[in-house]
C-alpha cells in the first residue's frame, strides 16, 4: 500500500488518478507532478517501486496539499471575515458567495425544503 501525505492510493487505479486522493492535486496537477518525477501516468499504483514512490513524493513537496492548503485556505476565509468584507459576511453567514442564486437554488447551503403552512387568519376563511 502506497502512503503520500498521509493519504493512502488505492492500489488499483493508475498512478495519475490515484493521485487525484489528496487534498489540493486535481488531474493537472496530477500530470505536471508526474512528469516531474518521471513516472508513467498510467502504472498502477501497486506496480511503482520504491525509487518511484519517492520521486513522487519529492515532487509533491513543491506544492501546498492536503493540511498545509486547508489551513492556508481557512486563514484567508477568516481573513475576509475579519476585515468585514462581503464575501466575508457571505462565508459568515454560511451562504455562497461567488454571484450564484439564492432564491431558487443553494439547497446544499440553507438546508432542506421547509413547507410553510397556512397561517392563523387562513384557516378560519375557509
Amino acid at each position: 500500500m502506497v502512503r503520500i501525505v498521509g493519504v493512502d492510493l488505492p492500489p488499483n487505479k493508475s498512478i495519475k488518478v490515484a493521485l487525484t486522493y489528496i487534498y489540493g492535486i486535481g488531474t493537472t496537477l496530477s500530470q505536471q507532478i508526474l512528469g516531474q518525477a518521471g513516472v508513467d501516468p498510467f502504472h498502477k499504483v501497486k506496480d511503482l517501486s520504491d525509487a518511484e514512490v519517492v520521486a513522487i513524493r519529492d515532487a509533491i513537496k513543491n506544492f501546498p496539499v492536503e493540511g498545509d492548503l486547508r489551513k492556508e485556505i481557512s486563514l484567508a476565509i477568516k481573513r475576509l471575515v475579519e476585515i468585514g468584507t462581503y464575501r466575508g459576511s457571505r462565508h459568515r453567514k454560511g451562504l455562497p458567495c461567488r454571484g450564484q442564486r439564492t432564491k431558487t437554488n443553494g439547497r446544499t447551503r440553507r438546508g432542506k425544503r421547509k413547507t410553510v403552512g397556512l397561517g392563523k387568519g387562513k384557516e378560519e376563511e375557509k
